[in-house]
């Protein structure tokens, strides 16, 4: 299968390049905070028919969060993927024109300035993560896509029909498009799944329980893609050959999301309020 041809620059203004990643960050942050507004909005939905803060505030949340991700995706880039190289050069921790982020660091920082932001309006902090589990899916969605542009993140060689021949692969293999299946697993197929629960089943009513689910739903469909991805090539597989950092990092989101959906299984539903 031949990679499609799409230029990585979605377009440029003089010197100044626009990338198709940076987009899928905006948009998805945007289109979240759009999302996320109608969600707010909805007391129904709600625990004692309060959200964590009201609709009004949603774009003030949006600035807290985006600058979190972009913070808390580069230190934990730093920190778990090329911590000896960024000791030895510590001017290049600011560089992010090498694309070092990392989705685990970025979940991170956001997980924090959701917590302090709900505080700070005198919200339910774990409400708050409710909410940003219920809408977060959409930017890992466009950020995969805009990954799948960049041919890079790429799988393992494979026969399968769909293998794709990226022009970045020195070896110029046919290989898994890992980017895609994450885009579907964590992205598309994770929104549609919280959108059930919080829509059908009212987990908004239980806090902690879309925030739980988010956990379980992203952190097996993280290890499951990883079978097939190749792992960060500044580490390699640790131990036997076949775990990743990946891997590592998306355990304690499983384990933590199990421990979430727990803890919200033995609330007391909140009253409907119409």
């Amino acid at each position: 299968m031949l990679f499609p041809d799409i230029d990585p620059i979605a377009f440029a203004i003089g010197p100044f390049a626009i990338r198709w990643y940076a987009l899928g960050y905006l948009f998805g942050v945007g289109l979240g905070a759009v999302y996320g507004s109608m969600l707010l909005a909805n007391s129904r939905l709600w625990h004692r028919g309060q959200p964590p803060f009201p609709a009004k505030d949603i774009w003030d949340f949006a600035f807290w969060t985006m600058l979190a991700i972009v913070v808390g995706g580069r230190v934990g880039y730093v920190l778990f993927y090329n911590l000896p190289y960024y000791l030895a050069n510590p001017a290049q921790i600011l560089n992010t024109l090498d694309g070092g982020m990392s989705y685990h660091g970025g979940m991170l920082g956001l997980m924090l300035a959701v917590i302090l932001f709900t505080r700070k309006k005198g919200g339910n902090w774990l409400s708050g993560l409710d909410l940003i589990a219920s809408v977060s899916t959409i930017g890992i969605f466009l950020v995969r896509i805009a990954n799948y542009i960049n041919a890079e993140l790429y799988g393992a060689p494979t026969s399968l029909p769909w293998g794709v021949v990226f022009p970045t692969d020195p070896e110029q293999l046919p290989r898994h498009p890992s980017q895609l299946y994450e885009a579907v697993l964590e992205g598309l197929v994770l929104f549609l799944v919280i959108r059930l629960f919080t829509h059908v089943f009212y987990a908004l009513r239980r806090p902690g329980m879309a925030a739980g689910i988010f956990g379980i739903g992203y952190g097996l469909s993280r290890i499951a893609v990883e079978f097939v991805r190749l792992p960060d090539a500044q580490i390699g597989y640790l131990y036997g050959g076949w775990l990743t950092m990946g891997m590592v990092l998306s355990l304690p989101l499983v384990l933590g999301g199990i421990g979430l959906v727990a803890y919200a299984s033995t609330r007391k539903e909140s009253a409907l309020r119409v």
